[in-house]
């Protein structure tokens, strides 16, 4: 049908977006403060505007209206009218190409010319002036899907929490320089389910992948000017669309099938999302969807001075999750994920903003309660970031008994412990045993502590103890970007060393750190690559890095470290008093052994208020209310030697058992070692494990 036969009338405002029914499309748009909408139609190539048709349809805060005859692929925006008076909080510019929020795919992608900005970049009046210039050149087209390339038929995988291990990945980070994925495949979403990576997932016992975003974004003008892009993805422009820089052989398509590949494999999928704030930034950025749309609803706009935008998130702006519409989109694109995407759960960037109220932080506030009650959302996995920049921002611990969290605290703990921080093994065994003092509250499960000691956003598990101070030159910000305090190690050497001594602590170093991650009770979280030793040469914020810094280079990981760290997930898999649901505070179980205890190495009660105390044991017993049947008579005794000489540790009497020695971070080879005498040694700077077993069947 040609631009001249195209009539629209009145649609239905039910469903927002754009939806074909076979005959037409029916096109719903939220704006509470338009004078007019504009549905604008652009031929094949995305360039040539062919029609505008105004949506002739009000009802309430939604307007709409229907196309009859048009088809799926056809390429459209917006272009919002009404006031532009930035002194009153509302930016509608009808020169500006506006992207649907609702839209599924997307063509072409943003150019960063003068022309996507609102205002005239170069005038004396700022964001106050007026700019005339068509940005429709320079943004993507909104893309009208077949409703058969998104059918709501997804199955999730619904793993337990308390059996979790969770690898945090990047599509292009885990892909790009795998010598075993095929260059077409490298960086796309078929790339990270490839039979090579699936392959290295299951040999470490990963059940779940937590994906950087993949929203559709886009990198900021400041990056642009720099010739840098944005490489992790926190900068998202649509909630439904998937990011198309990651698209392989199969298009759009190539994600479900990502999905269906991991969970043939049993490895549920995890997206970490960015609902708090969009790619538009401040009052200085571009207008690429929500500002043009209807800036006062979809932002939170500071009190008395609407012209400028609360900036809780660090980047400029805030999304006002509180607003009925703007949490209706958070919601569905929820729901679009897992029922047409078959996503397994969700990571909240910066979680503290979405739960931020009028008054605060408010754990039965609109986008909590949405959440806790949505029927497709009771079973996937949530957790939380627990913090943002705003007022009240850190609320590690504060999260409803749904959400898991993670654990910033952990990571820092760790670190100072094995560096040897006096007043750290305190904490240390708060750590291990799921941050009870923060998480036990209102029903909550050890499983809602995250741990982790790396992340992406940081230095990685092998920097820790290779650099003291950040190398971040190469982001372009004069080193003054990402986290001065990193709790680290270089052993006197900053950077890489040819001492075999040093290079000996510091692999040891990583496996006292890993095991710590993989005995301690909660939920184990690794970065991608810290299992062989991955280093980003001390780059501790590689989000503008789409480079080697940050790709895992496939080749120099350390395969011994890889076999060791799959020895130890194999080694909590196998002993359920590691990952237990309730938090364990020394109760006396049927047996008369307490569910915990903890003691000195020869085997003394352990003194807490000792501020240099620097090695710890604990036995672990199942919970009666956690474990049953086998896993009642499992029992696991950890011994932590932060000295720098080797320790005797006494073994409690195993009565007609015996305890067998499996975890030994000395050596990546693991042992499987009877002990006959009530004695044995812990060698300095180290970690063992010790399971009891029956004395008849190991003797």
């Amino acid at each position: 049908m040609g631009p001249a036969q195209l009539t629209i009338r009145q649609g239905n405002r039910s469903r927002l977006g754009a939806h074909f029914d076979g005959e037409g499309v029916n096109f719903a748009l939220f704006s509470e403060h338009a004078s007019r909408v504009n549905l604008c139609l652009f031929a094949e190539d995305g360039r040539t505007e062919i029609t505008r048709l105004a949506l002739p349809e009000r009802n309430g805060a939604v307007w709409h209206g229907y196309v009859p005859g048009l088809k799926p692929g056809a390429l459209y925006g917006y272009r919002v009218e009404g006031p532009f008076a930035p002194e009153r909080g509302h930016r509608f510019n009808a020169n500006k190409l506006l992207l649907d929020p609702y839209t599924r795919e997307m063509h072409g992608s943003v150019a960063h010319d003068p022309a996507v900005l609102g205002y005239l970049p170069d005038s004396a009046y700022g964001d106050l002036s007026f700019n005339e210039a068509d940005s429709a050149p320079y943004v993507p087209k909104s893309v009208v899907s077949h409703p058969d390339s998104f059918t709501p038929d997804a199955v999730t995988l619904d793993r337990r929490w308390n059996g979790t291990f969770i690898y945090e990945a990047h599509v292009r980070g885990a892909t790009m320089l795998h010598p075993d994925i095929p260059n077409y495949l490298k960086g796309t979403y078929e790339g990270l389910s490839s039979q090579p990576v699936l392959d290295h997932l299951t040999h470490l016992g990963v059940t779940a992948v937590e994906i950087l975003p993949v929203h559709a974004f886009t990198s900021e003008g400041a990056l642009r000017a720099r010739s840098m892009r944005n490489y992790w993805g926190y900068n998202t422009l649509g909630f439904f669309a998937p990011e198309p820089r990651y698209f392989g052989p199969s298009g759009v398509f190539g994600f479900r099938k990502m999905v269906d590949r991991f969970h043939e494999a049993g490895i549920e999928v995890i997206l970490d999302v960015v609902y708090n704030h969009s790619a538009e930034s401040d009052h200085l950025g571009p207008t690429l969807s929500f500002r043009g749309i209807d800036n006062a609803s979809y932002y939170l706009l500071l009190d008395g001075q609407p012209r400028y935008y609360v900036n809780d998130t660090g980047t400029g702006n805030t999304l006002q999750v509180r607003h009925p519409y703007v949490l209706r989109m958070v919601m569905d694109s929820l729901r679009f994920w897992v029922q047409c995407m078959g996503v397994d759960g969700f990571r909240f960037d910066l979680a503290t903003t979405l739960a931020r109220e009028v008054h605060g932080f408010e754990v039965g506030g609109g986008f909590m309660d949405a959440l806790r009650q949505d029927p497709v959302l009771a079973g996937v996995k949530l957790i939380a970031e627990p913090w943002d920049v705003g007022p009240g921002g850190y609320q590690l611990g504060q999260f409803p008994s749904e959400f898991s969290e993670w654990n910033d605290r952990y990571r820092d703990t760790v670190r100072k412990f094995w560096r040897g921080d006096t007043h750290s093994a305190q904490d240390m065994g708060s750590a291990l045993l799921g941050s009870a003092e923060l998480f036990d509250t209102k029903g909550r499960q050890a499983w809602s502590s995250v741990n982790f000691v790396a992340s992406h956003d940081g230095f990685t598990l092998a920097d820790t103890t290779r650099y003291v101070q950040r190398h971040n030159a190469a982001n372009g910000e004069d080193n003054r970007d990402g986290h001065h305090s990193n709790y680290s190690d270089n052993f006197g050497t900053e950077g890489d060393s040819d001492d075999p001594e040093v290079n000996a602590a510091r692999q040891k170093r990583m496996r006292n750190m890993l095991a710590t991650v993989f005995l301690s009770q909660g939920t184990p979280m690794l970065l991608a690559g810290d299992e062989g030793g991955n280093s980003q040469n001390g780059n501790n914020n590689a989000y503008c890095q789409d480079s080697p810094v940050s790709w895992l280079d496939w080749k120099t990981l350390d395969s011994d470290q890889i076999a060791f760290t799959a020895e130890l997930s194999r080694f909590r898999a196998n002993h359920p008093v590691l990952s237990q649901s309730r938090f364990l505070h020394g109760a006396e179980r049927t047996n008369g052994h307490p569910d915990v205890e903890w003691r000195a190495m020869d085997g003394s009660p352990l003194n807490w208020r000792d501020p240099g105390l620097s090695s710890l044991c604990v036995i672990l017993r199942g919970c009666a209310e956690c474990v049953s049947g086998d896993a009642m008579t499992d029992v696991v005794l950890l011994a932590f030697n932060r000295e720098d000489e080797a320790m005797e540790l006494r073994l409690p009497s195993g009565e007609n058992r015996v305890w067998r020695q499996e975890i030994d971070t000395t050596t990546t080879r693991q042992p499987s070692t009877c002990i006959t005498t009530p004695t044995t040694e812990i060698p300095a700077n180290s970690v063992a494990a010790f399971v009891l077993k029956d004395r008849s069947a190991e003797l």
